[in-house]
């Protein structure tokens, strides 16, 4: 079986996407950690994350084994992700990637922008995880600074807007919910309730399949 989950930042999804792989038997994959790592590449190496063929180089020459950087957590990194995976050529390079890794026995749960609608399009269960903008901006607030980052409330709701814009409106894959996705709003769910949800969602979803 293949889930594959999809949503903005900040939704829930990536908790949530642990903990159902981890409930159903199944391999894990945030994808969102292969665009943090290729942006983040591309930054140590003092380049632009804008760069499409410094970008395309990093995506070509990503080794998985970096994929638990603890840097891929920072603010930098997502703000760099955001920039490359706009990027035709570095979602290209990764696609193959992403798709070797769902077709692994016995399956996987997937996390990102695109899962749904560009790289599993045949998954059997497509969750879309949202929540409104000030509570995603909320949650990334207190993640921040329970980390003992020093930051304010309105840059992180500026930086969340911007990166949405982003996502939604790059010409590649843009982070749009799959025509047959299930939508789940987390805004008023705590983190069981939502995984509760999810549960219900896929367990209902995979026996009508």
């Amino acid at each position: 079986m293949i889930i594959a989950i999809d949503g903005p930042a900040a939704a829930g999804k990536g908790t949530l996407a642990r903990r159902l792989a981890a409930h159903f038997g199944l391999n894990y994959l945030d994808t969102g950690a292969l665009y943090r790592a290729v942006g983040l590449a591309v930054l140590r190496a003092g380049g632009d994350p804008a760069d499409a063929d410094a970008a395309e180089a990093a995506a070509r020459a990503l080794d998985p084994a970096g994929l638990g950087d603890p840097a891929l957590r920072g603010e930098a990194a997502g703000a760099a992700a955001s920039k490359v995976a706009v990027l035709p050529g570095v979602r290209a390079a990764l696609l193959a990637f992403q798709r070797d890794y769902a077709a692994r026995a016995p399956g996987a749960v997937l996390d990102g922008r695109d899962i749904g609608t560009v790289v599993c399009p045949e998954a059997e269960v497509k969750l879309f995880v949202t929540a409104s903008l000030e509570k995603r901006a909320e949650r990334r607030l207190k993640e921040l600074l329970d980390k003992g980052v020093s930051v304010i409330s309105e840059q992180v709701l500026r930086d969340m807007q911007e990166r949405d814009a982003r996502d939604s409106a790059r010409s590649v894959a843009p982070l749009v919910p799959a025509a047959d996705a299930v939508v789940l709003d987390t805004s008023a769910l705590d983190a069981d309730a939502a995984f509760a949800a999810a549960v219900n969602m896929i367990s209902q979803r995979h026996s009508a399949g």
